[in-house]
Formats: structure tokens, C-alpha cells, sequence
């Protein structure tokens, strides 16, 4: 896809990857709406934005509310002019914990972010897209739902709907001009604990590959480019991928040990 001279729209935009991948797109020449629930991260990207000379609009709302998200696309056109392509990069994780602790509230939280607000963006989307000569979904699945982490399960099970939906829509639109993205990243180092509102775990000291945030927005931005259908990002997903396609219970057990050991 060109990314020059489109209209991007950026959710969790206020920091971390989605940070990342906003200002990667604004260096290409792509004018952006940031969107995120953080005033002060948004403001903080738009700051890092302005040295590239390019647009950029900031949009504060939550995305599990299908009133402030119905009437996003209609903002971002008035700022713009046009909208041309969707990155869903916002999520969060809940706390380590076996599926029988968490409580309702919690698996519920993490379906309406990672999930729910993902379909909402699409279908909100989706019809100003279509109109577009060229255009692009870009949507944030994870390592996990691929290959299934204990005490994430219901983050796993969030982003492995994220990815049967984002690959269902892409075959849904593989002859039209929109094409779609899904994104697998592996450990990565942001803040998302933080923003989720959870604890880390503590490895100790075993050493925990993870890639940068600035990595991570660079092969998203690179992947949207290319029309990839698939992006896998670090070392960690590449290898677990490879180990989960050679034998899914192996390396399930694999990582379910490597989990317990800091737990």
C-alpha cells in the first residue's frame, strides 16, 4: 500500500506500539488521528509528531462505547478529508492468574477491549473504507493466539478470536481494495502491564527477549506497506510459531513450564 499522502486512524495511539506505529506512519508521509483513552499520552505523541510537519488530529474516547466510536469516522473526516486505513493496536492483559481466579468482571474486561472494540472499529470503519481506491485494516492479534498461554487464558482466547476474525475479514475482502493486516507480536517492551493495571511477573534472573517498541511499530508499518497478510514480530513468535505448526501440545507444555516457573 502507499503510504504517502493517506489518512490513518491509530487506536491505542497514546503510547507504546501504537505510539510507534502512528509516528511511523506520519515519518511516510500518512497524515494520522490518534486515538486513545489517555489525554496526556495522546498529547505526547502529537508533540513527537510535529517535527515530521505532518497532520495530526488526537481523538480521546473509549472504545467500548458504541456511541463515541459510531461517531468517530465523521471527526476523522472532518480533520482529514478522508480516511484510508485502520490500525488496532489498543488492548490490554489481565493479572497471572488460572482461569477459575478471575473473576466475571475480568474475563469480561478483556473480551470487550481486545475484542469487542476491535469489531466495533472495523464496522465503524469498514463502509468508508470500501469508497477508498486503495485501503487497509490493520489488526492486533498476539504470539498467543497462536500458541496458548497459561494464566493468560482469556487474553489468549481474546486475541485468538481477534485473529479468526481479522483472517475471516481479510478472505471477506480479498477482492475488493481493502486489504487486512493481523499482527502476531511476540514479548515486547511497553507498558502494557501497566496500562492493564496489573502486576508484571518477576523472571528474576532468567533473561527475557523482548524487542522494542520502536521495532515493533517499524515491522507493523513495514507490513501494511507490503500488504502483508500475516506479521509476526521477535524472535520468541517467529520460534514458537515454527515449535506450535512441528507439535501444538510440545510447545504448549513448553511455555505452560516457563510461565509456572515464575508464577
Amino acid at each position: 500500500m502507499q503510504i504517502a499522502d493517506k489518512v490513518f486512524v491509530v487506536t491505542g495511539a497514546g503510547n507504546g506500539m501504537g505510539r510507534q506505529v502512528a509516528l511511523g506512519l506520519a515519518r511516510r508521509g500518512a497524515r494520522i488521528a490518534a486515538v486513545d483513552r489517555d489525554s496526556v499520552g495522546l498529547a505526547g505523541t502529537a508533540e513527537l509528531a510535529s517535527i515530521t510537519g505532518i497532520p495530526m488530529s488526537t481523538h480521546v474516547l473509549d472504545l467500548t462505547d458504541d456511541e463515541a466510536v459510531a461517531a468517530l469516522p465523521d471527526a476523522v473526516a472532518k480533520a482529514h478529508g478522508q480516511i484510508d486505513g485502520l490500525v488496532n493496536i489498543a488492548g490490554v492483559i489481565h493479572r497471572f492468574a488460572p482461569f477459575s481466579e478471575l473473576s466475571p468482571d475480568e474475563t469480561d474486561r478483556i473480551m470487550a477491549v481486545n475484542f469487542d472494540a476491535t469489531v466495533r472499529m472495523c464496522r465503524a470503519f469498514l463502509p468508508s473504507l470500501l469508497t477508498r481506491p486503495e485501503a487497509n485494516i490493520t489488526n492486533m492479534s498476539s504470539l498467543s493466539a497462536l500458541l496458548p498461554f497459561a494464566s493468560q487464558t482469556l487474553y489468549s482466547a481474546s486475541k485468538g478470536a481477534v485473529k479468526q476474525f481479522s483472517e475471516g475479514l481479510y478472505a471477506e475482502l480479498c477482492d475488493t481494495n481493502v486489504h487486512v493486516v493481523t499482527v502476531f507480536p511476540g514479548n515486547i517492551d511497553t507498558n502494557l502491564t501497566g496500562n492493564s493495571g496489573v502486576a508484571m511477573l518477576d523472571a528474576g534472573d532468567k533473561k527475557v527477549r523482548s524487542a522494542t517498541a520502536e521495532a515493533a511499530g517499524k515491522k507493523i508499518v513495514d507490513g501494511i506497506a507490503r500488504d502483508r497478510f500475516r506479521v509476526l514480530i521477535g524472535t520468541d513468535a517467529l520460534a514458537l510459531d515454527i515449535l506450535a505448526r512441528l507439535s501444538a501440545k510440545r510447545a504448549t507444555r513448553l511455555v505452560a513450564k516457563q510461565i509456572k516457573s515464575v508464577l
